[in-house]
């Protein structure tokens, strides 16, 4: 996360910096302001710890804003520091299958894959629960006739940030993406391959957030 800081903002910490404790009274007089003009520019310094306002005395500047530097270091984490092993099965797959893979692995999702191994779609546990309420024969239907199909299913590489990818997971209201490394498809098809190489969920994002609270 960064905080970008408008000129005057920057010129406000170093006032403060070589003259604290100085009360707004004396930073707009340098400025060559009004106090009501600062009182924008001071509040977002003091919110972000940039600066700490103490009654009847002024402004400091703080010296341990090292915070920040630590916000920047979480949202850039990489994906391939936090993701889990996804798990898959093959697009021929009973959804029935798919039921006892998904409640023995005991996650939310599953990912199909094709014969090149590459994601296709993707069935959620509503999906599947859908399709038992119905009066097909789940031991027969393959679990490809409910999934999401591909190109609408959203996904994110090693490289992307937790913040991309938290982003996207609220933006589309769902639980994990599938983690892909694409690669060139045979000379036969010019087709990319999906290769599923993990998932990130919201258990993993949050986990990663109650650890770094626990530093702070």
């Amino acid at each position: 996360m960064t905080i970008n800081l408008t000129e005057r903002q920057q010129r406000i910490i170093e006032i403060v910096k070589d003259n604290d404790p100085i009360t707004s009274k004396e930073i707009a007089k340098q400025l060559n302001l009004s106090r009501g003009a600062l009182r924008s520019d001071l509040s977002v310094l003091t919110m972000a710890n940039i600066l700490e306002a103490k009654p009847r005395v002024g402004y400091f500047y703080s010296r341990d804003n090292s915070y920040l530097r630590d916000f920047d270091e979480l949202y850039g984490q990489k994906i391939k520091e936090i993701k889990s092993a996804a798990v898959v099965v093959k697009e021929e797959a009973s959804v029935y299958d798919t039921i006892v893979t998904l409640f023995l692995k005991d996650i939310g999702s599953l990912f199909i894959i094709d014969q090149q191994e590459s994601l296709i779609g993707v069935v959620s546990r509503k999906d599947l629960l859908k399709i038992t309420i119905g009066e097909g024969d789940i031991k027969k239907m393959p679990v490809s006739v409910i999934m999401t199909r591909m190109p609408n299913i959203i996904t994110v590489k090693d490289e992307d940030t937790i913040l991309e990818a938290a982003k996207l997971i609220v933006k589309y209201k769902i639980d994990s993406l599938p983690v892909v490394k694409i690669e060139e498809g045979s000379a036969e098809s010019d087709q990319q391959i999906y290769r599923v190489i993990g998932r990130v969920t919201k258990t993993n994002i949050a986990r990663v957030f109650v650890d770094f609270g626990l530093k702070i």
